[in-house]
C-alpha cells in the first residue's frame, strides 16, 4: 500500500469493524427463523452512518428495500459517494436515507438494527425506552428489532487492545479512555497506524453508557416486546471471537464478549 494514500477512516472502519455481507445475511436468517420461514423486505438501519449495512441489504433480492437513518452529514455523504454510486441503478431506488434523528424515525420497516453498539449513545433509561418505544411502534407484527451488544470484565478497566492486519499493511487500536462504575459511562478511541506511518490518534470517540443485556432485555419488555433472543458469539482456536452466533440462555464468564439482542413485536 502507497504511504501517498491519502487516509480514508471510513474505508479503514469498514475493513476494521464492520462485516455488513455477512451480517444481511444474519438478519435475514434471523427474521425467517422467527417468522415460519417468511421473508422480510425492508430494513431501517439506525445510526447508519456510511449506511453500508443498506447498500448490502438491496443487494440480497429485487425486493428488498433498505432506509437509512442518521443524523450526520458526513458519513451519509460518503456512503452516497463510494457504496450507493457502486450499485445498479435499480439497486439504488431500492436505497432510501434520513438526515434526522432516530427518536423521531418514522419508516416502518421488517427489521431494525442499531448496530455497531451505536444505541449505547443514549444514557438515561428515560431515552432508551423513548427509543424503544418508537421502534416498537414501527414495526410491523413480527417485526424484529436487532441490537449489538458487548461487555466482560475488561470493559470495566482503561485498556487498549491492537488487531493487526499484515496483509492490508494496517493496525486497528480499540481504546478504553475510561470507566465510570456508578454511572456506567465509558469512553473509547479508535486509532489507526499504517505500515511505515505514525499512529492516528483518536480518529473515531465515542461517549457511551455500558447497557447491560439484563438491563436492554428489561426495557425491551417493558416497552411491549416479546422476550429478546441472545445470540453469543462463539470463539476460536485461540479463545478468539469467530464470527459465529448461536442463540443461548445463558453466557460465559470472559474478559470480553459480543452478542446480539434480538427482539420480536
Amino acid at each position: 500500500m502507497s504511504k501517498r494514500e491519502p487516509f480514508d477512516k471510513y474505508r479503514y472502519y469498514r475493513l476494521a469493524v464492520q462485516s455488513p455481507e455477512a451480517d444481511v445475511h444474519f438478519f435475514r436468517d434471523r427474521y425467517r427463523e422467527l417468522n415460519g420461514g417468511l421473508e422480510p423486505q425492508t430494513l431501517r438501519e439506525d445510526f447508519c452512518a456510511t449506511f453500508s449495512l443498506c447498500c448490502e441489504w438491496v443487494k440480497l433480492g429485487r425486493d428488498y428495500r433498505a432506509i437509512g437513518v442518521d443524523l450526520d452529514t458526513e458519513p451519509l455523504a460518503y456512503g452516497t459517494k463510494h457504496y450507493l454510486s457502486q450499485m445498479t441503478v435499480a439497486q439504488q431506488a431500492r436505497v432510501t436515507t434520513h438526515q434526522t434523528d432516530v427518536l423521531k424515525a418514522a419508516a416502518k420497516a421488517d427489521i431494525i438494527c442499531a448496530v455497531n453498539f451505536s444505541y449505547f449513545y443514549f444514557k438515561t433509561r428515560v431515552t432508551m425506552k423513548k427509543y424503544l418505544t418508537r421502534c416498537l411502534k414501527t414495526l410491523p407484527r413480527g417485526g424484529i428489532l436487532i441490537l449489538d451488544c458487548f461487555g466482560g470484565s475488561k470493559c470495566y478497566e482503561a485498556n487498549e487492545e491492537e488487531t493487526e492486519d499484515e496483509e492490508l499493511g494496517y493496525s486497528y487500536f480499540w481504546d478504553q479512555d475510561n470507566f465510570d462504575p456508578i454511572t456506567s459511562h465509558a469512553r473509547f478511541h479508535i486509532h489507526f497506524k499504517r505500515k511505515g506511518e505514525a499512529k492516528r490518534m483518536n480518529v473515531f470517540t465515542y461517549d457511551w453508557r455500558l447497557w447491560s443485556i439484563a438491563e436492554m432485555s428489561d426495557l425491551l419488555q417493558e416497552v411491549g416486546f416479546n422476550k429478546p433472543k441472545i445470540y453469543w458469539e462463539g470463539t476460536d482456536e485461540e479463545g478468539e471471537g469467530n464470527g459465529i452466533f448461536s442463540p443461548v440462555t445463558q453466557g460465559e464468564e470472559c474478559e470480553a464478549w459480543i452478542c446480539y439482542i434480538i427482539a420480536q413485536k
